[in-house]
């Protein structure tokens, strides 16, 4: 990986650390086809009772099968595979390509400081890690 991709990669880390972001890759959707699929059968097997039933049990399965799937949004990151990593490199550069760094200190300091920026910054991995990761984000309290 170029320096200036692994600059850019830390960065996001450094901004999604500061915001402490959690995501949830794919695992959401596993979560609710098990509740679905329970009330489905459920409501085959008992009419309109039988989907509340199944709905319910659903939910408490699918929801333990999930539970502990939330990453740091940082080890998602640097997770990702080496074109994942390149297209969120060409996402950010499209707002940070104009400035001149000499190391992620210096890059990630430039962004700290111009709020807008930094915003721009956090709207685009942000938007990476939902679009083309189809991951869920969350705020930690």
């Amino acid at each position: 990986m170029s320096p200036r991709v692994d600059d850019v990669m830390k960065l996001c880390c450094e901004l999604s650390a500061n915001q402490q972001v959690k995501t949830t890759v794919k695992h959401s959707g596993k979560g609710a086809l098990t509740a679905g699929g329970l009330a489905f059968a459920g409501g085959l097997v008992g009419g309109p009772l039988g989907i509340a039933v199944g709905g319910a049990v659903g939910g408490l399965l699918g929801c333990w099968m999930t539970s502990g799937q939330f990453k740091p949004l940082p080890q998602v990151i640097m997770e990702m595979t080496t074109e994942q990593q390149q297209k969120l490199y060409e996402d950010i550069m499209a707002i940070v390509g104009s400035i001149d760094w000499t190391d992620v200190a210096q890059l990630t300091a430039i962004v700290l400081r111009n709020a807008s920026l930094q915003q721009q910054v956090t709207a685009a991995l942000l938007n990476y890690i939902h679009k083309e990761l189809q991951a869920e984000v969350h705020y930690i309290d």
